[in-house]
Parts: C-alpha cells; sequence; structure tokens
C-alpha cells in the first residue's frame, strides 16, 4: 500500500461516504462500508481501473446492498420508532448543501421514506436522484439492464411520494421556526408551543431501548406540547441550541459537549408538522464527534 494509493482514495472518500450514508441512513455503518472500500481499492490492479470515481462508487453501493438486507431484518426488531442517524452537515460532511435539492437529498424527512423501498430500488433512487447518475450508468454499477433501472426508479419514485407535496420552506424561514420552537420549549410557553405546532404534528422519538423514550408515535397539537412541557421539566439541565443537521436546521440538546438528542422538525403551510428525535446514544456516535470539534478551542 503506498501514499499515493491512500492520497488518490482521499480525493474521493467524501464523495463515497455521502453516497454511503444516503443508502444506509447511519453515519457509522457510512464508514465501515467506506473503509471496507478502501481495502479493496488499496489491493486492486491500478492499470485495470480506468475510472476511479465510478469503480469506487460501484464498490460501495454494492458494500451498502449487503449491509441494507442484513439492516432490514435488525429494523424490523429494533425497540420503539427507527430513524436515520444524524449528521451536522455545515462541515461538507455529506457534500454541498447550496440548494434545496441538495439538503433534500439528505433529510431526516427522506430518509425516513427511503426506508419504504427494497435495497435495489434505494440504490437506483439515490445514484440517480442525488448523484444524477444516468439510467446506463446505474444499470453499469448495480449490474442489471437499463430497462429494469428505470423500472426501479419509477416504482421507487411512487413509493416515496406523500399525498401532499414534499416542500421546502426558504432555510431563513426554516431557522426562524426552530429558533421560536427552541425558544418556546426554552421558557416553558404552552401558547407559544402550540401556535408553532400543526394541529395534527406527530412526534417520534428513537431511543433504541437504551434511553427513556416514546415508544409509540404521539400525535395531535395539544399531546405533543404537554409532552414537550414535560420533557422541560426532567430535562431542565440541557442546553438547548440550534444547528445544521441533515442540511436543515435542528434542535440540538446537549450537556456541556456531551451530545444527548437531535430533534430535526419538518415544516408544512408555515408550521412544524413532524417532529423526529434521535436520543439512543448509539446513533449519536458519529454526530457527536462532530459536535466536540465545533466547541470553542476544539
Amino acid at each position: 500500500m503506498t501514499s499515493g494509493t491512500a492520497e488518490e482514495f482521499t480525493v474521493h472518500r467524501s464523495r463515497m461516504f455521502g453516497l454511503a450514508y444516503r443508502l444506509l441512513g447511519s453515519a457509522e455503518e457510512a464508514e465501515d462500508a467506506v473503509q471496507d472500500a478502501y481495502l479493496r481499492w488499496s489491493g486492486a490492479d491500478r492499470a485495470a481501473i480506468r475510472h476511479p470515481a465510478a469503480w469506487l462508487a460501484r464498490v460501495v453501493t454494492n458494500l451498502c446492498l449487503n449491509r441494507l438486507t442484513s439492516a432490514r431484518v435488525q429494523r424490523e426488531q429494533y425497540v420503539g420508532p427507527w430513524l436515520p442517524e444524524p449528521v451536522f452537515t455545515q462541515d461538507g460532511s455529506l457534500g454541498p448543501m447550496e440548494s434545496a435539492e441538495q439538503r433534500d437529498t439528505v433529510s431526516t424527512a427522506l430518509l425516513v421514506l427511503l426506508e419504504r423501498l427494497t435495497p435495489a430500488e434505494r440504490a437506483v433512487y439515490v445514484l440517480r436522484e442525488a448523484f444524477g447518475y444516468r439510467h446506463q450508468d446505474i444499470a453499469g454499477v448495480l449490474d442489471l439492464s437499463e430497462a429494469n433501472c428505470r423500472q426501479l426508479y419509477r416504482r421507487a419514485v411512487q413509493r416515496v411520494a406523500l399525498p401532499e407535496a414534499r416542500f421546502v420552506p426558504p432555510a431563513e424561514r426554516q431557522h426562524e421556526l426552530v429558533e421560536s420552537f427552541v425558544l418556546a420549549a426554552r421558557e416553558g410557553d404552552l401558547a407559544g408551543l402550540e401556535k408553532l405546532l400543526a394541529e395534527d404534528v406527530t412526534w417520534w422519538s428513537d431511543g433504541g431501548g437504551k434511553v427513556t423514550a416514546a415508544r409509540r408515535p404521539l400525535v395531535g397539537r395539544e399531546t405533543v406540547a404537554h409532552f414537550l412541557m414535560g420533557l422541560r421539566r426532567t430535562g431542565g439541565d440541557l442546553d438547548l441550541t440550534v444547528a445544521e443537521v441533515n442540511g436543515m436546521p435542528a434542535l440540538v440538546a446537549h450537556a456541556a459537549e456531551q451530545l444527548v438528542a437531535v430533534t430535526s422538525c419538518e415544516l408544512r403551510d408555515g408550521v412544524i408538522a413532524r417532529v423526529r428525535v434521535v436520543a439512543n446514544p448509539d446513533k449519536l456516535v458519529f454526530a457527536g464527534r462532530q459536535f466536540a470539534a465545533m466547541a470553542p478551542g476544539a
């Protein structure tokens, strides 16, 4: 293994991590997949690799497909709601986040919807939507016919569609709403919270059986607002801040530099329609390292 081998791989590492994360919904597993790809890269015949980026995309995608097959069984046995691992994105960990389309490809809302897909559908959808691959190129990555890839893509698009269009408000408006949400929660302003929540708002908590969390979704403005008031009384020592997570402003709960939970809010018609909280410490390992690195003086 030469230094040149490692340097050339490093050029592609960020893109490969972004691909693996979108396919798996897990930053820790994505890192493992990228590391496995590096081992294959370091042992490959360089002269036979004409297009390194395409070769690595093929390897990473197929490594992730293997992981997705076993992950489906694990997620069926998961305690409570399963949510994707959060990733802080202001440092470019998942690629550019300059447009609404780029942010949407890593949003918690979309990653949850992608769980509806088969591994092959998810791979086709991610390669097409997030990385702009042509169906011909996707066929080469997955060893499928172009016609099959087109069929998988059409099916994936139908399966991730929502009854209402998934509209992503301007970043400034998202930030304002989440800041208002944090302020109302911090001050125990029940009326203020209720104004920010949709009448049919739904709250999911992912504790994975490791920490106390609601194991069933909470539905309704009044139910969620009163639940938040209870959390405020029991979690009074936590600091609440707003940071960019998965391309969107999110509420970050922490005690000093220790990450405790990450809350993403999905907006609809100017209010919060869906709230997803990741508190399982196993799912906060990657984001926890990012958060510690973001601290002043780190």
